[in-house]
C-alpha cells in the first residue's frame, strides 16, 4: 500500500483495534491470474505476537478452492470523508479524501473439523451477537451440522501488516481544525467518525510535544 511517511500508522496496538472495530473486511486472492474479493466479517485475534484473523466462506462460493499455498490480502477499511478545498487557507487547493486502512497479509489454511468449526462460530457470534448464542446452543444438531457443512472455515496467520492514515496531517494546524470542525458538524457518519480519529491523533501529537 502506498504511505508516505506523514500518513504512516505504526502503532499495532491501535491497528488492531481498528481491525477489530471495523471488522467486515474485504479477502483478495487470484484465481487462474484473476484478482477475486469476497466480503466477509473477521475474527481479529491476538496469539502472543501472533496475528490471526478468522472468518468462513459460504461452500458454494469458489474462491476457498485456492486459499491454502496462496498468500490472501486482507482489507479493513471504514470511515472515509471527502475534504473539501473550502476547509484550506489559500484558493490553490483541491479537493482529497480522508480514510483509514489496513492491508493484512498471509497464507490461509482451512479449519475442516467439526469442532474447528463449531469454535469458530461460537467467537463469531460472541463477537457479533452473544444473546444469539444461547438459541444457536438450542438449535437441533443436525440442522447445525447440516449449517456448518455448509461454510468453509479458514484462519490467516498475519505476516504482514501495512497501515494508513489519512488525514491531512500535511496541512497546516488551522487547516485541520477547520476540517474536525467541519467533519463533525456533518449528518454523514462516517465523516463524524473521521473527525474524531483527526482530533485523536491531534491530542496525540501535542502530548507528545509537551513531553
Amino acid at each position: 500500500m502506498y504511505t508516505p511517511s506523514f500518513n504512516a500508522f505504526t502503532d499495532r496496538q491501535e491497528i488492531v483495534a481498528f481491525m477489530q472495530r471495523y471488522s467486515f473486511a474485504t479477502i483478495v486472492t487470484q484465481i487462474d491470474g484473476l484478482p477475486v474479493a469476497t466480503h466477509l466479517p473477521f475474527l481479529v485475534k491476538e496469539d502472543g505476537d501472533k496475528l490471526v484473523l478468522q472468518a468462513h466462506f459460504a461452500k458454494a462460493n469458489p474462491q476457498w478452492k485456492d486459499l491454502e499455498g496462496n498468500t490472501s490480502l486482507v482489507i479493513f477499511t471504514e470511515p472515509h470523508a471527502y475534504i473539501s478545498p473550502n476547509n484550506y487557507e489559500k484558493p490553490e487547493n483541491v479537493p482529497t479524501w480522508n480514510y483509514i486502512a489496513v492491508h493484512a497479509y498471509g497464507k490461509a489454511q482451512i479449519l475442516d473439523s467439526v469442532e474447528q468449526k463449531t469454535d469458530l462460530l461460537k467467537h463469531t457470534i460472541n463477537a457479533f451477537e452473544l444473546p444469539y448464542l444461547q438459541q444457536w446452543e438450542g438449535l437441533p444438531e443436525q440442522y447445525k451440522l447440516k449449517m456448518m457443512n455448509g461454510i468453509v472455515a479458514f484462519e490467516i496467520e498475519v505476516t504482514d501488516l501495512q497501515a494508513k492514515k489519512k488525514l491531512s496531517q500535511n496541512r497546516s494546524e488551522l487547516e485541520r481544525e477547520n476540517i474536525i470542525h467541519t467533519l463533525s458538524q456533518s449528518a454523514d457518519t462516517n465523516e463524524r467518525e473521521i473527525a474524531a480519529y483527526m482530533r485523536d491523533l491531534e491530542s496525540r501529537n501535542k502530548n507528545q510535544e509537551s513531553r
